[in-house]
């Protein structure tokens, strides 16, 4: 079994404006074709962050991403599409939806922050989950960030103990199934395949 930890201080994290200019994300991890400037949206093949959302209002059109998106802080986001609404009213419950969904976000209960896992659907594949307090996970071959949003959280990777501290994140590549064990607190895990 073989993987390997890379800590990610949040000094590193990078504030990128939306596509369509209506609001600032926080990039915590990412990766670009070669040559591209860190932050071009038409450049990305997949990116980890976290978003606050202050105001009502569209999404940006991402043709050709995947994208998943957890709620981290605050209550009541609704995504309203041509096809009815997509549902992250409560914390730590991860959606999915393609990026060309003609998307406007509505706020019922204020300002909230949410997580965010987007990926070039030719080149990658995705999943975001949330691990908590004594739940187990299998992460496979791939690339997978683990990030504490809210408090500091612990948990084992194959056994080895490990402590995240509010706004700090992880990154482990694996080239096997490896199984992260949650010991306290709440964190969310993005990860990334390789088509």
């Amino acid at each position: 079994m073989t993987y390997r930890l890379t800590m990610i201080d949040a000094v590193n994290f990078r504030r990128t404006p939306w596509k369509n200019g209506g609001g600032t994300t926080i990039d915590i991890a990412d990766e670009y074709v070669s040559g591209a400037v860190p932050g071009d949206w038409d450049c990305m093949i997949w990116r980890f962050g976290r978003t606050p959302i202050t105001t009502p209002g569209p999404f940006s059109n991402l043709a050709g991403i995947e994208r998943m998106q957890v709620l981290v802080q605050g209550r009541g986001l609704v995504l309203r599409t041509v096809d009815g609404e997509i549902d992250v009213r409560l914390p730590y419950r991860p959606v999915r939806f393609d990026g060309e969904t003609k998307i406007v976000s509505e706020l019922e209960d204020g300002p909230v922050e949410v997580v965010n896992l987007m990926g070039d659907r030719n080149q990658v594949e995705i999943d975001l989950r949330v691990l908590q307090t004594r739940s187990n996970l299998v992460l496979a071959n791939g690339i997978h960030i683990i990030y504490a949003p809210s408090e500091s959280c612990s948990f084992a990777i194959s056994g080895d103990l490990q402590q995240l501290e509010t706004g700090f994140a992880l990154r482990i590549d694996t080239d096997d199934d490896i199984v992260v064990e949650g010991s306290v607190g709440h964190a969310v895990i993005g990860s990334v395949f390789r088509k």
